[in-house]
């Protein structure tokens, strides 16, 4: 009896021990998540508070972040893909970080929230990129601020098209934990997820889950950076929800008049091929680059792209960038 009450009370003090461990891993993760969004500023507009960062000297970019992500997405996203001689703009969209959100976020609204930011920092026109969702509100300033825009680059669009299919990874039949979190903002559930199952979160982030078995391990770490990066979720969350429910509608998108760059993937699970086809054959010009593999995060086709994308730059500078 003896013998099993001590191992009985052994095991209940590895339990205590494992737990403590565990909360204090996740408490250093989350406070070095949250020192990585700390750098940031904030405008006072005539939309209201805006959150945004300010780096890197050069040629003006307005860095339009996607679903799950805030100012820090947008600022690494375009300085990764640009590279040095660009001053990127990046702000948080409504309900990201310390950007809240207002009674109209349509992404009408989030464009003209995008106009008061540049105005705030007396930039006249930039180089627009729009990623995921992010795409939308790029758009919207293209179409009703033609002349802000110096270029117009479009990354996996979450953009209108007719019928469009639904997407496969909201289905809460097949991932009801993961949804849970996602509605929740459940931060540290997002991190056991991370650590003990992240291929389940694979698909959020628009990747199908076979592909990523294929890819080589830097490939593969490039996808799992990205769900990390969704870390504080909590600070995420009223974005999400705001993304969730997109006011999608046709646009004049032949207003636009900034040369246009679009790229997609054929197997992203945020179904963006319709809708990159559709802007791309009514904006003017506008050229179209579709991968058959990629997912949403184009995986596998970085330094490809980014020297289409410094092509197409270096045309839009000489003025040649009609396709």
């Amino acid at each position: 009896m003896k013998r099993t009450r001590k191992v009985m009370l052994a095991i209940v003090l590895m339990v205590l021990a494992t737990g403590v461990v565990v909360v204090a891993w996740f408490e250093y993760d989350l406070s070095v998540a949250r020192q990585a969004i700390s750098h940031s500023q904030l405008a006072q507009t005539r939309l209201g508070p805006i959150e945004y960062a300010d780096a890197g000297d050069g040629t003006p970019v307005l860095s339009i972040h996607g679903a799950g992500g805030g100012f820090d997405q947008g600022l690494s996203f375009s300085a990764d893909l640009l590279g040095s001689g660009y001053r990127v703009i990046a702000p948080s969209r409504f309900g990201y970080l310390r950007t809240p959100v207002p009674a109209d976020a349509s992404p009408a609204t989030q464009a003209e929230a995008h106009i008061a930011v540049l105005d705030a920092l007396h930039i006249d026109k930039a180089i627009v990129v729009g990623v995921s969702a992010g795409a939308r509100s790029a758009i919207e300033l293209a179409v009703r601020h033609p002349d802000r825009v110096l270029a117009l680059i479009l990354v996996v669009p979450g953009t209108y098209a007719p019928d469009i299919p639904p997407i496969e990874t909201t289905r809460s039949a097949d991932f009801p934990l993961v949804l849970w979190l996602l509605q929740a903002g459940a931060d540290f559930g997002w991190w056991v997820m991370e650590h003990l199952a992240p291929s389940s979160l694979v698909r959020f982030v628009g990747v199908p889950p076979d592909l990523l078995a294929s890819l080589p391990a830097s490939d593969r770490e490039a996808v799992y950076s990205l769900i990390r990066s969704v870390e504080p979720l909590s600070a995420r969350y009223a974005g999400i929800t705001v993304d969730s429910s997109p006011d999608l509608k046709p646009l004049p998108l032949e207003r636009i008049t900034a040369p246009t760059f679009i790229v997609t993937a054929r197997d992203d699970l945020f179904a963006t091929l319709k809708p990159a086809e559709y802007a791309a054959a009514r904006i003017v010009g506008a050229k179209l680059v579709v991968y058959d593999t990629g997912g949403h995060i184009l995986v596998g086709h970085g330094a490809e792209l980014k020297r289409l994308v410094h092509e197409f730059l270096a045309r839009v500078a000489t003025g040649t960038a009609a396709f």
